[in-house]
């Protein structure tokens, strides 16, 4: 099998607006906007086994296949743990190719990513953009063009390799682009099926509780974004969530209900291009939080975020922390048509230590708006 030329493959990163942490639990509804900040994989040719260059990391890594998975070249150590959504979606593209009778060639990977400062990540689902491209690319790089739901699939089943906490609507965003409605599957069972039945069959098999819907965007309101320069781990908080006794509670019920009635009453403000209730719904979204917050104390709200959040209420938005909180981003929804009012929001942002983030929203064609 002979190599083409370079493949690239963009995947922009993505923003929750409502439904974090109960989109968890299978079924149950998030909505979501791609950013224009995203990740681009770059898939060329290379003398022998597979390198991979990050602008996320200092140094390239050199791997070759061992039993399907990725280890060091030189010493069949474990590939870095830093490349992990890069390995884990190399292989499981190898193992499609494997399931059709080919071999994966050897390969440059190059990854350049606008979802960091520095190494310091905004909080933009960087992992997620890694996995959409880099399955989409290798693919591609192998002849094989794979259809937006087949993207999606293939970076869940490498997301869920060795876990299954991600919700994937990190993942959703990439693919699909602009504003969603996103409901994650049953990624135990995804997980378990891809195991007994191999990655081609997965693939094409239902997936319990999968739902991704395209939504039009706000008629008249402009998305902002401040970062508040404190990065979170969103596997961290997640997994003290599921490791707490709120689990099995009455609290997670209520919490999980209520999130589902805000997030489907601000997918219908969307639909009928109300935008004042969609307001009204992100309002809602930070007092949930907030409340799952008070319940199980796992630092949702920082200081910034908190400050992030009132500042847009005195100029006459709506905000909240967006995706998993503890740091990172939040997004605020104001009148795009009053100018005075973002200046407004952007001064208190910074007064109070958080720093406004030029985004648009990222359309799958590759526009902005």
């Amino acid at each position: 099998m002979t190599g083409p030329g370079a493949v690239r493959h963009h995947a922009p990163g993505k923003l929750f607006i409502a439904g974090e942490y109960a989109v968890l639990e299978p079924g149950h509804p998030a909505l979501l906007v791609a950013v224009d900040r995203g990740v681009d994989v770059t898939v060329s040719g290379a003398d022998a086994h597979l390198v991979v260059d990050s602008d996320l990391r200092p140094d390239r890594a050199r791997l070759r296949w061992q039993d399907g998975r990725l280890v060091a070249a030189d010493d069949g150590q474990p590939a870095p743990a830093d490349l992990g959504a890069v390995t884990s979606a190399i292989e499981v593209v190898g193992e499609l190719l494997a399931g059709r009778g080919l071999r994966p060639l050897p390969m440059r990977v190059a990854i350049t990513s606008r979802l960091h400062r520095a190494g310091t990540k905004f909080g933009l689902g960087s992992s997620g953009a890694v996995s959409v491209a880099t399955v989409t690319a290798v693919a591609a790089y192998h002849g094989v063009e794979l259809s937006l739901e087949s993207r999606f699939r293939l970076a869940m089943l490498a997301t869920v390799r060795d876990g299954a906490d991600a919700s994937g609507g990190d993942l959703a965003a990439s693919v699909w682009g602009g504003w969603i409605a996103y409901q994650a599957p049953d990624r135990a069972a995804v997980r378990d099926m891809a195991r007994r039945r191999g990655v081609e069959e997965t693939m094409r098999a239902p997936w319990p509780g999968l739902r991704v819907r395209r939504l039009p965007p706000p008629r008249g309101l402009a998305l902002e974004v401040g970062w508040t320069g404190e990065p979170a781990s969103s596997s961290a908080l997640t997994g003290r969530l599921a490791a707490s006794r709120w689990r099995g509670s009455a609290a997670r019920w209520s919490f999980t209900s209520r999130s589902q009635e805000c997030v489907r009453t601000a997918i219908d403000a969307l639909e009928r291009g109300d935008d004042q209730e969609l307001l009204h719904q992100v309002r809602r979204a930070r007092h949930v939080l907030a409340e799952l917050d008070d319940e199980v104390r796992l630092g949702i709200f920082t200081p910034r975020l908190t400050a992030l959040c009132d500042a847009a209420e005195t100029v006459g938005g709506a905000a909240k922390p967006s995706g998993a909180g503890g740091g990172d981003c939040g997004i605020a929804l104001l009148d795009a048509a009053a100018a005075t009012q973002t200046a407004r929001l952007r001064e208190q942002w910074a007064a109070a230590g958080v720093l406004p983030m030029p985004v648009q929203v990222h359309q799958r064609n590759g526009s902005a708006r």
